[in-house]
């Protein structure tokens, strides 16, 4: 495990990608075989993009059931971590109980879609961290995609509105709530929809280096969208 030491810690909430249980919003656009390679892409870039932050413990929390495969898929310096409990709540606490709980490091989640965040919105949440309780970077459907916090709080996160357009809203209220303060991170988008495909397409054919794999796919999937069209006599 590369940076041990490390005060900074950043965990990819992870699962192990099998046709059904990843992307699943993508399935009516594209097979569940092409979502799941579509999703080792993403995994794979988005490893990358965390290892490139230099004096940070990078880890990989998921169920339990795809510790194993996720840790074969991530190799040696990453440590793979079972959650306690199923579903993204449960993954969440798990998170700060096992990196911050007793420690006071400055712990961050992250999507495991999100190769295209650029490193400098992770620096700078780290950097919220040193003086506020808790960070976050919200999507614009009303979720959020990155979440850290120095210290367990196992009531900030819940069940109830996860994955949903009122997450982020519940999310601050439980905040505030707690007397905890917040800093934002810059507003990005993950990937869940045909939408949000097109558009990470188009910027990776700009900067495709930023996640080399993922873009690679993409121009794969434009090519064999755009001979698809063609043969139905579409423009």
């Amino acid at each position: 495990m590369r940076s041990s030491d490390s005060d900074r810690v950043l965990v990819i909430m992870a699962k192990a990608p099998r046709p059904g249980a990843v992307k699943t919003r993508l399935v009516p656009s594209l097979s569940p075989e092409a979502v799941t390679a579509f999703y080792c892409c993403l995994l794979d870039d988005t490893l990358a993009l965390a290892r490139s932050l230099s004096d940070v413990e990078v880890a990989i929390m998921c169920p339990d059931t795809d510790v194993n495969e996720l840790t074969q898929l991530a190799g040696g310096e990453v440590s793979v971590v079972a959650q306690k409990g199923a579903g993204l709540a449960a993954g969440l606490t798990s998170v700060f109980a096992h990196f911050a709980e007793g420690h006071q490091r400055r712990t961050i989640a992250f999507n495991s879609d999100s190769p295209h965040l650029p490193r400098s919105v992770l620096e700078d949440a780290f950097e919220m961290l040193a003086a506020h309780d808790v960070v976050v970077g919200s999507t614009h459907d009303g979720g959020y995609y990155l979440v850290g916090a120095k210290a367990s709080h196992p009531t900030l996160f819940a069940r109830d509105g996860m994955g949903t357009s009122s997450a982020l809203e519940r999310l601050l209220s439980r905040a505030r709530a707690l007397e905890l303060s917040v800093g934002l991170a810059d507003p990005f988008y993950d990937i869940d929809i045909a939408d949000d495909l097109t558009r990470l397409a188009a910027e990776l054919r700009v900067a495709p280096a930023r996640a080399p794999r993922t873009a690679e796919w993409l121009k794969a999937w434009e090519l064999a969208a755009g001979h698809s069209r063609t043969g139905t006599g579409e423009l």
